[in-house]
């Protein structure tokens, strides 16, 4: 194999692992769900939510990463460099958009103190 089928093959291993991260992302959310709603426990759509939210941001991560490799390291011509830079914004967006909604804040911003910590 030459250079550009081993860079361009390591860009499809990771791509695919992007979407199976989702896909089992979405199987294991929905499964801890039912386990939940079966024995009664509360509350329910919080977890799957945020189990759901944090493996689409893993997906994408391995997604983004896979456009970079292959776009970075087969093509590097200013057109694909440019479609590159708006995936990325748009998976950025996403993915600061995914970790609001799980989270309520923003990535940048720290995490509020738990009752009883010491502060820094």
């Amino acid at each position: 194999m030459t250079y550009t089928e081993w860079i361009d093959l390591a860009g499809r291993v990771i791509d695919a692992s992007g979407v199976i991260v989702v896909e089992a992302g979405v199987v294991l959310a929905s499964v801890m769900a039912v386990v939940r709603l079966v024995r009664r426990e509360t509350p329910v759509y919080g977890p799957y939510r945020r189990f759901l939210g944090r493996s689409i941001l893993l997906g994408l991560e391995l997604l983004v990463a896979a456009d970079i490799i292959r776009t970075v390291a087969i093509t590097p011509t200013l057109m694909s460099v440019a479609v590159l830079g708006g995936i990325v914004l748009i998976r950025t967006f996403l993915s600061f958009s995914l970790e609001l909604e799980i989270t309520g804040r923003w990535p940048w911003q720290k995490a509020p103190a738990a009752p009883g910590a010491p502060q820094a």
